[in-house]
């Protein structure tokens, strides 16, 4: 089954994004933190993954990098409140492949998970 990893620290973000991804027919998992989405990772595959740019401890733009390192072919979404054309390229830069604001359009999420799995089963009959 195609699995997501939610990193968000509010819970009804995390609530949210389980809802209409699991309608969409995902499995989806939830972290509170980047250290508990890097143990999470050590014990189970994720190929998409939802990331929050403010997270407590580590950031999301520090967990991106720390996920590119040794996942080059995900889907990493960055997720924030907060928008601006430097936060825009500081995540280019981190590794992911697109940014949505909060709040989430709904649509365009599923598309992108969507979008995410396609990508992937592209990319890795091509190695």
């Amino acid at each position: 089954m195609n699995k997501i990893l939610v990193v968000d620290d509010q819970e009804t973000i995390q609530q949210l994004l389980t809802d209409i991804l699991t309608e969409a027919g995902y499995c989806v998992k939830c972290a509170f933190t980047g250290e508990e989405a890097l143990d999470m990772l050590r014990k189970e595959d994720f190929h998409v993954f939802f990331i929050d740019l403010q997270l407590p401890g580590m950031d999301g733009l520090e967990l991106c990098r720390r996920i590119r390192k040794e996942r080059i072919a995900e889907c990493i979404y960055a997720i924030t409140g907060y928008t601006s054309i430097y936060d825009f390229l500081e995540c280019r830069k981190a590794g992911f492949d697109d940014y949505f604001a909060k709040p989430l359009n709904i649509q365009l999420i599923t598309k992108a998970a969507d979008e995410g799995f396609e990508k992937i089963v592209r990319w890795t009959k091509s190695i």
